[in-house]
């Protein structure tokens, strides 16, 4: 139960109010009378003011219902979803701002208060960045990846493994949830190997195998793992993972119910000149014929087929959802209306 708000009696008239005007005059006499007839309080008050005041008297009792209803609607999501594994890639721009970044702290720690069993993977590309930046080391790109020499690993793994989840994990218990956090080489949980295109790309790898057996006591035990895009070969050689790619594995390795990627996007748009067509809901087949068609390209591809990938192997729903919005986990999780745009098997 939410504790109702209660308001000490004052003298202090409301803000834009005049001290002669008829409403200060009976503002100061309901207080008057409140303080020597207190039983009286409510209908003094109330009488005297409402037909002047009503909207600023009862805003806290509307703000109270608006929680109530909006909590009540929620229910059947969270009985949905309660006890289930869904799996967020975090990244975009909800990891560049702070409010949007304090936004989805707040969604995931909630989702978990309410018994959703959450698994936060993050990659951290613009601190990576920064961090080359630093010193002095170049970012190069090759078809949307990031070329990750010897030099450039060390500092992927520092700033990943070391600071950036290190950061999550505390925002986390600092607002009321109890994370651990992972990369992918701890308990062999992701095993990489080079990608085919190693000679270009250098520690850029592909993922094995995935063995969650030591994040599976941590859910258990209501405990959220974070876990840094970072996994090694079996003979520890380190590669930076896409994110995008190590979340989908692992929502499959733990039969997710649901895999959401926060993008930078609205989501899937029927016609990228075009905000307002944005796809709601599409099964494989018909995401399929729209790489075909063109109409899904760049980007969006990866994380699409990452989608389809996951899918494929047992996850039973994924989202690709705009990370630019307020609370979109929430709004994607909780509500009919979504973040973004649902991939259905």
């Amino acid at each position: 139960m939410l504790a109702a708000n209660v308001h000490p009696i004052s003298f202090t008239l409301p803000a834009g109010v005049e001290k002669s005007s008829s409403f200060a005059v009976s503002w100061k006499n309901a207080a008057l009378a409140a303080k020597f007839k207190p039983n009286r309080i409510s209908t003094s008050i109330r009488s005297s003011l409402q037909s002047i005041v009503t909207p600023e008297v009862d805003k806290d009792f509307t703000s109270a219902q608006t929680r109530v209803k909006i909590l009540s609607e929620a229910l059947p999501f969270i009985q949905k979803f309660r006890g289930k594994t869904i799996v967020v890639k975090y990244g975009g721009a909800a990891m560049k701002s702070e409010a949007l970044q304090a936004s989805v702290i707040a969604d995931v720690v909630l989702l978990s208060c309410v018994g959703l069993r959450i698994v936060f993977v993050h990659g951290g590309g613009p601190e990576i960045n920064h961090w080359l930046g630093k010193l002095n080391i170049e970012p190069n790109f090759l078809n949307g990846l990031r070329v990750t020499d010897a030099s450039t690993m060390e500092i992927v793994s520092m700033v990943l493994v070391g600071k950036v989840n290190k950061q999550l994990v505390a925002l986390i218990n600092k607002a009321g949830g109890t994370a651990v956090g992972l990369s992918g080489i701890d308990g062999r949980l992701l095993t990489a190997r080079p990608s085919p295109n190693a000679s270009q790309l250098g520690f850029v790898g592909d993922i094995a195998s995935v063995d969650p057996t030591i994040i599976r006591p941590l859910i258990d035990n209501n405990h959220l793992p974070v876990i840094a895009s970072v996994a090694a070969d079996p003979t520890g050689q380190a590669y930076n993972i896409n994110a995008d790619t190590a979340a989908g594995e692992l929502a499959a390795a733990l039969g997710a119910e649901k895999l959401i990627l926060l993008t930078d996007v609205a989501g899937i748009l029927e016609d990228w000149n075009d905000p307002e067509s944005l796809v709601k809901e599409i099964d494989i087949k018909g995401v399929k014929k729209m790489i075909q068609e063109g109409k899904v390209a760049g980007g969006m591809i990866p994380k699409v087929n990452c989608c389809v990938r996951s899918l494929a192997q047992g996850v039973r729903t994924t989202s690709i959802i705009d990370g630019r919005l307020k609370h979109s986990l929430l709004l994607e999780i909780l509500t009919d209306e979504g973040a973004g745009t649902m991939i259905t098997g």
